[in-house]
């Protein structure tokens, strides 16, 4: 018999084992059911669509973009039905369908904060009260004196990060340098890219004004809180710079974010970020229409 026909074969009863012993995993069989192919056109893919279902698995439990323990971070390598075959395309899970919303967004909100304009600031009545201390900011700021900034706290889209924006870019024309950084992204580019981490830093600690946005919004850590946080608002503190803070929760709420566990210690390492945060600003609560509708 020829030796070809004999490998065919031999090749052949190998991958209906194969086949075999993958649908006795009933997520696999799942897997088959929901994309619609027949066995015999799922059995050439048996070795992708197992892999397929071990990214799944990763995904199920995964807290977050950076545990991502599959092959290309953030995507599952799912299987779609092309004629009598099947194309594998990396499909983005939740967390990165959130990250590339939070980036549209950002770039939104950028555009945002580098037209931002104190006279174009509605003069809503809920905004009266930050409106006169943004004012008084201005009129009384000296870039070498001892100014407090401002904790401004409120409901989603109330346009906190726009004011303080339009405030710092007045002040611009006055040569006072400022950076505004989304606190959650600030974290992501520092963890992507340790080797500017010292110059990052540095930067931060010494700004004339710097606002801090969103705080509140990312996970938190001991790294996070206490090596990059604590660092950042020590040294504003002991340099006399002004440091803004925007947040959709008001201190006593993000003590408690800031808190890892119920120990004691680190009770006190969320308190000490919050007296941090009292020294170096007034606090403000703005509630109001939710501008991003």
């Amino acid at each position: 018999m020829n030796e070809t026909i004999i490998s065919g074969r031999v090749n052949q009863k190998a991958l209906e084992d194969s086949y075999k012993e993958a649908c006795k995993d009933q997520q696999f069989k799942r897997l088959i059911k929901t994309i619609e192919v027949d066995n015999d056109t799922a059995m050439k893919y048996t070795s992708s669509l197992q892999n397929t279902v071990c990214e799944l698995n990763n995904c199920a439990d995964c807290p977050g973009l950076i545990y991502c323990k599959n092959r290309l971070e953030g995507h599952v390598l799912y299987p779609e039905k092309k004629d009598n075959r099947i194309l594998f395309l990396y499909a983005p899970c939740k967390y990165q369908k959130e990250m590339k919303k939070k980036e549209e967004e950002a770039v939104s909100r950028d555009k945002d904060i580098l037209n931002a304009s104190l006279k174009d600031v509605d003069k809503d009545k809920e905004r009266i009260e930050v409106i006169k201390w943004i004012k008084a900011f201005y009129d009384n700021y000296e870039k070498t004196g001892k100014n407090k900034g401002l904790y401004l706290h409120g409901n989603f889209g109330c346009g906190k990060t726009y004011l303080i924006s339009a405030l710092f870019n007045e002040l611009s024309k006055k040569r006072v340098s400022s950076e505004i950084v989304y606190y959650p992204e600030l974290l992501r580019d520092i963890k992507s890219d340790f080797d500017s981490y010292a110059d990052r830093i540095d930067y931060l600690e010494n700004v004339d004004l710097l606002l801090i946005d969103d705080i509140g919004a990312e996970k938190v850590t001991e790294w996070s809180r206490d090596e990059i946080l604590g660092t950042i608002l020590q040294k504003r503190m002991n340099n006399y710079k002004t440091t803004f803070f925007t947040s959709n929760l008001d201190m006593e709420a993000l003590q408690q974010h800031l808190r890892i566990n119920n120990y004691s210690d680190d009770e006190m390492k969320a308190r000490r970020i919050i007296e941090r945060i009292k020294q170096l600003t007034d606090d403000i609560e703005l509630i109001g229409e939710n501008k991003r509708k």
